[in-house]
């Protein structure tokens, strides 16, 4: 007789569902009273009134963040850096998964485990080295920019391809050697769109994480109008609290996490099935 495949007993998981709607809860508290005060005034916003809106709702506040402090420049700015980043990291790591996964030559463990290594380092760690450079050779703008955002995308992007890589039966490979198709058509034609599930999700996290960057982009273009979103939010910031515009700063906050949490919104379920699936085995 065939078992019956047991159940999960709901009181060994409510812990786990415990903390995970208290964390919930805190983020939709806070991410509310943001967007609350947004839409307020600083007097309701000291007085403790944020949602009573008296004055009634205060959309101008969206337009001295958007306009007259140019985070629409910011924004498009970040867009563009991000959209570069994720084509210029997938065109390096895709080949590169590929070949890894595919030939064994002299190296090839070795540039595995150094792209491994490369995934262990934390990012912040590389900023000193990165300005020196930066100082040494007077680096800075946008192309420079654009191209370390590219290539610290490589090594993880790599190694999440490699794995999709190798699970991919070599049939379909061989199969279309004897149909005398080229090494490179093999690669485009038939090995990436097996894949797509993989790039989409890295073209998604990397598309969010170069969204949200800091640092670099402060090291290379910390003033000017090729700022991106984040060092642009944090000028923002200063001058609108210089003034006292306190409901126009949680405008410019709403603003910069909006398409984060859009794109997370519409595309999480191409996220997470594209990080679960794979090739077909063989």
């Amino acid at each position: 007789m065939s078992k019956k495949p047991r159940r999960l007993s709901g009181a060994r998981h409510a812990p786990g569902l415990i903390i995970c709607g208290l964390w919930c809860l805190m983020t939709f508290v806070i991410l509310g009273y943001v967007l609350g005060a947004s839409l307020s005034t600083s007097r309701d916003i000291f007085m403790g009134t944020v949602f009573k809106y008296e004055t009634g709702l205060h959309w101008e506040n969206y337009a001295t963040a958007w306009s007259k402090q140019k985070l629409y420049l910011y924004f498009f700015n970040s867009l563009l850096y991000a959209a570069v980043a994720v084509v210029g990291g997938v065109s390096m790591a895709a080949p590169a998964a590929y070949v890894l996964s595919r030939y064994k030559f002299p190296g090839n463990d070795l540039i595995k485990r150094a792209l491994i290594t490369c995934l262990s380092i934390p990012s912040i760690l590389i900023i000193l080295p990165l300005y020196s450079l930066f100082i040494k050779f007077d680096i800075q703008g946008r192309i420079a920019l654009m191209v370390v955002y590219a290539c610290m995308r490589v090594p993880y992007s790599t190694i999440f391809l490699l794995n999709f890589f190798e699970t991919i039966s070599r049939t379909y490979e061989e199969a279309a050697a004897i149909d005398g198709c080229p090494s490179g058509k093999i690669f485009t034609k038939i090995m990436l769109p097996m894949v797509k599930p993989a790039i989409s999700t890295i073209s998604l996290f990397g598309f969010i994480g170069t969204l949200n960057e800091y640092m670099i982009c402060l090291l290379l273009i910390p003033t000017g109008n090729a700022m991106s979103l984040g060092v642009g939010l944090a000028r923002a910031i200063k001058a609108l609290q210089y003034v006292g515009n306190y409901p126009a700063i949680f405008s410019a906050v709403v603003i910069a996490v909006a398409p984060s949490i859009l794109i997370y919104a519409i595309c999480s379920r191409k996220i997470v099935f594209g990080g679960m699936g794979g090739g077909i085995k063989g």
